[in-house]
Formats: structure tokens, C-alpha cells, sequence
């Protein structure tokens, strides 16, 4: 077992604030909403979230639903109301579902930068394992997704391509091999907005059977720090393989813990209640040479 310590969103008091589960991909099940441009969109994948009573954590992917919703992912632990080493989602204090949330831009310790838009906690594993008594330890582990809905005027200026690297192409089912390249973006308020800090290049460090294909340790130079929480991670294709939950103390120092995304979003899918769930892909392709 990894050690975890899940200290990567900052807090409000500095100012930032399954297994058998099968995940649906099917992009003809509706159609996806009409969105902005890559290039000036505001509300992106790697935007900053705010979540009203917790703290400043980064945007993964965005989502859709047959209704024609739109959501921004994020950490659970991004509406959680713990300590930072509260790890298990199955009996750790959160917030509920409908908090305010806000995306904003530039954040830093010394401001929460330009409000971008707003949404609200549609979705938190965490909530949804504590209201159903889920038991598997893996699960309750490693689930550690939520859902943010933008609020119907600003889905106007999401567009969901991941920031610097294009994608996602689709979704990693697969998990990864020790070796594997994987890419991100974070946004954490710590860098005082300098772009240039946010994206990530590194590599896996392999799968334990043990976890269930629920996490996958990694190293990143540089590695996430708090603030980065819920950031996206793309797979060597520019799949969508994971999204940053925790700082691992071992094996590698500096190293972090993603939760692997197919399965939370097969989790999200079958007990959200939200129609239709589905990753939205990026309107620019993947490129890994930039």
C-alpha cells in the first residue's frame, strides 16, 4: 500500500480558499454541446475551482449529460471538510452537494485572480459512497472525484481541451505499465499565475494488483503540490487516465497518487443519477512534442 497524504488543494484560509463497473464512452448518445474556442475559452480544463467552505483546486476534464449539462471535474476532496490526510472517502467530512463553486483565473496566495464563472457540487464520490455504505476499501480509497455543473450562462466559454497538450483523444481503460509517459496540467495558486509552471510531463510507476486498477502512482517533474488537486492526466495517446487525488511518500519522494478515471466516472455513471454522463473530448488533438 502506498503511503498517501492528501494535501493537494490549498486551503480557504489562505484566500484559494469499480471493479465490475463498465464506463460508457459512447459519443453518439447525444450530441455535445456548441463550444467556444480552444484558444479563448475561459472555462477549460486546468482552470482554478474554488469551492465555497474548502479550498482552491484545478478543473480536470470536462463532462456532458443527455440533458445537455456541462461539468468540470474536480477532486472530492476539493469540497472536503477534513484534515489533509483524510483519505478515505467512505468516512471523511465533505461538504454538500449544491456548494457554490467558482472557476477562476490567476489565483494566487494573495488573490483568488478573476472570476471566470460558476457552478455548483452536482456530484462528490465521497458523498455518494457515504450515503450508499460503500464497503470496498479500494473504492472508498481511491474514488475521489466530483462533478462541478457551470452554471447555464458560462457554459458558453467552456471548451474541454486540455490546456498546452490537446486531448483528451478518449478515455484510458487499459491503466498503465511502469514507464508509461503521462502528462498534465496543474494550476495550483502556489505558482502566482506563471503559465509556464502548469504543464507536467512524467512517468508511471507501475500498478499494484493489490489497489484494483483504482490508482496509479507517478512521478512528475515537477510533482503536484497543493492546489493541483483534481488535475487531468493524459496517457501516452491522450487518453484521459487519471486525475490527482494525493502526494505519495513512497516509492519515490515527491512522487503523487491519481485516481484512475475510468473508475471513477463508471462509479459517477452508474450512482450519480445523472443521465448520459460522458467525457467530453478536446476540439484540439493531442501533441506530446510541444
Amino acid at each position: 500500500m502506498i503511503s498517501r497524504v492528501r494535501s493537494l488543494a490549498v486551503a480557504g484560509a489562505v484566500s484559494l480558499a469499480v471493479t465490475g463497473l463498465a464506463v460508457s464512452t459512447d459519443s453518439a448518445a447525444h450530441a455535445a454541446p456548441t463550444w467556444a474556442p480552444a484558444a479563448t475559452a475561459a472555462i477549460t480544463p486546468g482552470v482554478q475551482t474554488n469551492t465555497d467552505g474548502s479550498g482552491q483546486c484545478t478543473a480536470n476534464f470536462v463532462f456532458t449529460d443527455s440533458a445537455g449539462n456541462v461539468y468540470l471535474g474536480q477532486a472530492a476532496h476539493c469540497s472536503g471538510t477534513g484534515a489533509a490526510t483524510d483519505t478515505d472517502g467512505c468516512d471523511a467530512g465533505t461538504l454538500p452537494l449544491g456548494t457554490a463553486v467558482t472557476f477562476n483565473r490567476g489565483g494566487s496566495l494573495l488573490s483568488s485572480g478573476t472570476q471566470v464563472g460558476t457552478g455548483t457540487l452536482a456530484y462528490s464520490s465521497w458523498n455518494t459512497m457515504q450515503a450508499r455504505g460503500e464497503t470496498d476499501a479500494n473504492t472508498c480509497a481511491y474514488n475521489d472525484f466530483a462533478l462541478v455543473k457551470v452554471s447555464a450562462a458560462d457554459v458558453a466559454k467552456v471548451n474541454p481541451t486540455v490546456p498546452f497538450w490537446g486531448g483528451p483523444m478518449g478515455i484510458n481503460t487499459t491503466g498503465t505499465a511502469a514507464g508509461d509517459p503521462v502528462y498534465s496540467y496543474g494550476n495550483s495558486g502556489l505558482r502566482f499565475g506563471v503559465e509556464e509552471l502548469s504543464p507536467k510531463t512524467g512517468y508511471s510507476l507501475g500498478q499494484d494488483p493489490a489497489d484494483g486498477g483504482w490508482t496509479h502512482p507517478l512521478y512528475t517533474l515537477t510533482p503536484g503540490v497543493p492546489g493541483d488537486s483534481g488535475s487531468a492526466f493524459l496517457d501516452g495517446s491522450g487518453n484521459a487516465v487519471g486525475t490527482l487525488s494525493t502526494l505519495g511518500l513512497a516509492p519515490l519522494p515527491a512522487s503523487n497518487n491519481i485516481g484512475d478515471l475510468a473508475h471513477e466516472l463508471a462509479y459517477a455513471q452508474q450512482y450519480s443519477g445523472i443521465a448520459g454522463l460522458q467525457l467530453a473530448l478536446g476540439t484540439e488533438p493531442f501533441d506530446s512534442s510541444l
